[in-house]
């Protein structure tokens, strides 16, 4: 079975990224970092399950993650997002602090298109996420 390529198509200025975290703080840095390439559209989300419900309601482009999280964990939603046919080619980032290889592991099963541990350095998420678009964008480092 090969892995699907998914891809966020739009341009950023025109992608709605949706930020899950339950710090504020951290979707404030996560919005402020990508503000930088270009990003506009912004949908924050303290936990899974709201992030879930607002997901099937929105056009989503990318979902950024944390992984500890109340109601639903990033896990969860992660796979919750790749069980409906509506959401599957959601691009899918996990952002968290865990760095063991069976959590790692258990990402990529579930099908995330990319994983980064905190703390990160901005320029490491621009990157990232700049890999994942279709039509990548020159970063100033």
């Amino acid at each position: 079975m090969t892995a699907k390529k998914r891809k966020i198509t739009s341009s950023p200025d025109k992608s709605v990224v949706m930020i899950v975290d339950d710090m504020q703080s951290m979707r404030m840095i996560t919005r402020t970092s990508l503000k930088q390439m270009g990003f506009k559209k912004f949908v924050e989300c303290p936990n899974g399950h709201e992030a879930l419900k607002r997901l099937r309601l929105m056009n989503i482009d990318v979902v950024i993650c944390d992984w500890d999280m109340p109601e639903m964990n990033g896990l969860e939603l992660l796979r919750q997002v790749r069980n409906e046919e509506r959401l599957e080619r959601t691009v899918f980032i996990m952002l968290t602090a865990h760095s063991e290889t069976e959590l790692i592991h258990q990402s990529i099963t579930a099908g995330v298109d990319g994983y980064m541990v905190k703390p990160y350095q901005p320029a490491a998420l621009c990157k990232r996420v700049n890999s994942l678009l279709a039509s990548p964008i020159e970063l100033n480092d």
